[in-house]
């Protein structure tokens, strides 16, 4: 494979792949050296063949899982075996490429098992496309690696999965069906609150996340389309609008730290999981973790009728009070000052702003890692933007932002690239997608990581 080729192929597929990774050059290679190996300073090394004397260096902050240098062996020996066949047709390149991705996620965490789970995520793909009785169809299915079934009078996955009766089966939240390695079915399985492990999954799907362990494989079909793959007690893989992705969430979580060191890691997995919930519940959202230097810059986009923190609403009265001094129309500033005199409860309570009173008392003043998954979804998708300080303490619940002139993009993304100014705002689109921002050194909008699309 030519260099230049090579180059494309990871450009194109692997570093999309996982979250927050890039590329940082190349480094002279010999034939003693793999084709991937782990580099200096979490990266990996990468190249075609053992005869190329060059290997890439792919980097980012956390350190590549060995599952994830697994896949990006198998990708780069697929594409490999690929590109040795000479093909020129774009479109079948990219079907092969896909199914080469595929295979190679597969092949990483299971040994045993591999075709049955392709084979199974095939099936799947088909029922994806179809309808029965006019609705969208969602199913859920275990693959148990440790069992391989012998006897008579056995029924293979191949043979039930494509049929209508199977539409009506399972759920993929709550009811499942299982096969084995071999693909042979073993039963119904209704999904139970089991002990409480740690999963990293959407709440939605955390009791098939509890019960994948090493031994277990659990695949759902969401009624929009996508494929979920499960295993080591979270979701692992998803296939959305056609593309596969590799969820790499410590990365994000690690991201969300926005580069300065008194950010909790609890407070930042709250955020990430809300995200999380909200993308596989197909709302839209719009988070921002405001940097403890920055909230009071930040407030200024808030207005103070979306407030819910009696803290925060102190801190915006003082800002607006100093701005009405500086007016030189008297009138403005006599409306602002008057507006502002009184307590917070009065001023909630005179203008009828409902919304607030009423999250207010949802909130019961916790932190947003003290509070119900299930609410915080809820609570975000609402119209506007969910704002959290640095100390988990959440400023306000569907604020419509004061965004900058010139801000491109949607609503949605504009206010999430105008709070992004002041820590990390996450985009959640209504198809799943998750975006990063941040901004650099010059104060321009950065994206830091994209979920679930291309």
């Amino acid at each position: 494979m030519e260099k230049a080729e090579f180059y494309k192929l990871v450009e194109e597929h692997i570093v999309p792949l996982f979250t927050g990774s890039y590329l940082a050059g190349e480094i002279e290679s010999s034939s003693r050296d793999s084709e991937v190996a782990f580099g200096k300073g979490n990266s990996i090394l990468l190249k075609p063949t053992k005869t190329d004397d060059y290997r890439v260096v792919l980097k980012r902050g956390l350190a590549f899982k060995t599952f994830e240098v697994e896949i990006i062996r198998s990708i780069i020996h697929e594409f490999s075996e690929i590109s040795s066949l000479g093909m020129t047709d774009k479109m079948y390149l990219t079907d092969l490429h896909n199914v080469a991705i595929e295979k190679a996620m597969i092949d990483s965490i299971a040994e045993n098992g591999t075709q049955t789970i392709l084979g199974v995520i095939s099936y799947l793909d088909v029922w994806a496309s179809r309808t029965y009785e006019g609705a969208n169809v969602d199913l859920g299915i275990l693959i148990n690696l440790g069992v391989n079934s012998d006897g008579q009078a056995q029924v293979n996955y191949n043979e039930i999965i494509s049929k209508d009766f199977f539409a009506l089966i399972t759920d993929g939240i709550n009811s499942f069906v299982e096969f084995d390695r071999n693909g042979v079915f073993l039963g119904y399985v209704t999904l139970k609150n089991t002990k409480n492990v740690q999963t990293i999954s959407p709440h939605v799907y955390e009791k098939v996340a509890r019960i994948c362990n090493d031994k277990r494989v659990g695949i759902v079909l969401t009624k929009k389309g996508d494929i979920l793959v499960f295993y080591a007690r979270q979701l692992i893989f998803a296939k959305r609008s056609g593309h596969w992705c590799v969820y790499s969430h410590e990365e994000i979580i690690r991201l969300l730290s926005n580069n300065v060191s008194y950010t909790a890691k609890q407070i930042r997995r709250s955020i990430y999981n809300t995200a999380l919930d909200c993308s596989f519940s197909y709302k839209g959202a719009c988070l921002a973790y405001i940097n403890k230097d920055k909230t009071l810059a930040a407030l200024s986009h808030i207005d103070a009728s979306d407030i819910i923190s009696e803290e925060h609403f102190e801190m915006k009265k003082n800002l607006e009070l100093e701005e009405a001094q500086k007016l030189y129309n008297l009138s403005n500033a006599k409306r602002i000052i008057d507006k502002f005199s009184l307590s917070y409860q009065d001023f909630l309570v005179s203008n009828k702003y409902t919304k607030t009173m009423a999250i207010r008392k949802m909130i019961a003043g916790k932190k947003l890692f003290e509070l119900d998954r299930k609410l915080l979804e809820e609570l975000t998708s609402i119209d506007g933007a969910t704002i959290v300080d640095y100390d988990g303490t959440i400023i306000a619940v569907g604020a419509i932002i004061k965004i900058e002139a010139g801000s491109a993009g949607g609503g949605r993304l504009a206010a999430t690239t105008t709070m992004a100014k002041y820590g990390v705002a996450i985009k959640v689109s209504q198809d799943g997608i998750m975006q990063g921002f941040t901004v650099d050194k010059k104060g321009n909008s950065r994206k830091i990581f994209n979920v679930g699309g291309r």
